[in-house]
């Protein structure tokens, strides 16, 4: 089998989409031909049978510019592959679905997000099946194109560490940094546990970059309230880390917390569970997937700060790898995706 895929960025070194490199190099073992059309391209090492097209973001392409080579690309890729996985936007279904029903290629979108837009909608028109990780991922009213597969998590490389106890409790954090990231309630609840129960021995790691002006200006708020916090000792920023970096910090961790508000299934949640640590959450994707005492409220800084507390001694759960193992493992995910494009619909 020849597949197209449709994404955003090919770049092993990206803090948000560089594990989308292990997907392509996990497509590349399975199939025998893997053709990626990328808005923009950076680092990467993949397999001989991996063909990489950039739309030229990267070299400041406008948006016609792109479409035009998207288009270009399609009329050459179409005609060799047998079906067509876009990953994430809907857009790319839209701007690619005349040619590729013009080939009669089969369409797959893998979509995870809270928000329906009408991007989403028209696209759920032009695809085949919309595949997602778990009920709550795609909220589109009309389900009938609508499979639930579970995440990808590479179990491979997210495993536990071998035995090593931290000096300190360590509090781990993850993504980029934007308001709906809500990092002001991690930050008044250690202000909780520091200074009003004088929990001095720990330390908050934060990885990730903000992008936009915007999420700049809310950078600058955070540290502002780090400061008057009084916790410049105890809170770090890590700045972007790849994903193929990201299990030390989740093996060398003792908590990890995720304060998004996207309501789908976060994949960090997923690799710090898959290397046996303690999450808390506030996700409401995640009701149905952990038991409550990994849950708190959302913008709730007191309810997180117990919670933490409660975790302190537990600093390892093997469950916690179990459940990705059984529900969100890549090579099971990988597998799915690739049958789907086999069944009939």
């Amino acid at each position: 089998m020849k597949l197209l895929i449709i994404t955003q960025k090919v770049d092993i070194n990206d803090d948000n989409l560089s594990f989308f490199h292990r997907w392509i190099e996990k497509f590349s073992e399975r199939l025998e031909e893997v053709y990626v059309i990328c808005l923009s391209v950076g680092e990467h090492d993949l397999p001989d049978n991996v063909h990489i097209f950039s739309m030229g973001r990267e070299k400041g392409m406008p948006k016609i510019g792109q479409l035009f080579l998207l288009q270009r690309y399609l009329m050459k890729i179409l005609p060799r592959v047998d079906g067509a996985f876009v990953h994430m936007c809907p857009i790319y279904a839209i701007a690619s679905f005349p040619l590729v029903k013009i080939f009669r290629k089969k369409m797959i979108l893998w979509f995870l997000h809270k928000n329906v837009g009408w991007k989403l909608k028209l696209a759920e028109k032009f695809v085949d099946k919309i595949i997602t990780a778990s009920e709550k991922s795609c909220r589109l009213k009309n389900r009938r194109k609508i499979k639930i597969i579970g995440h990808g998590i590479d179990t491979e490389m997210f495993k536990p560490r071998n035995g090593k106890v931290n000096d300190k409790f360590i509090i781990f954090s993850a993504g980029r940094i934007n308001p709906s990231k809500d990092l002001a309630t991690l930050i008044n609840a250690v202000d909780i546990l520091v200074n009003q129960k004088g929990i001095i021995d720990l330390e908050v790691r934060i990885a990730g970059n903000p992008i936009t002006q915007l999420e700049n200006k809310y950078f600058s708020d955070i540290k502002i309230l780090v400061h008057n916090r009084g916790l410049d000792s105890k809170i770090r920023f890590l700045g972007s880390i790849p994903n193929y970096k990201m299990p030390e910090y989740y093996q060398n961790s003792d908590v990890f917390i995720n304060l998004s508000h996207t309501g789908s299934v976060d994949k960090v949640v997923l690799e710090a569970m898959a290397c046996g640590i303690p999450v808390l959450t506030c996700n409401e994707a995640f009701q149905e997937i952990l038991d409550k005492i990994y849950i708190f409220d959302k913008k709730d800084y007191k309810d997180l700060a117990e919670k933490i507390v409660n975790l302190k001694d537990a600093r390892k759960n093997p469950s916690l790898r179990e459940i990705v193992l059984k529900n969100h493992n890549l090579d099971n995910l990988i597998d799915k995706i690739i049958t789907e494009f086999h069944v009939q619909h």
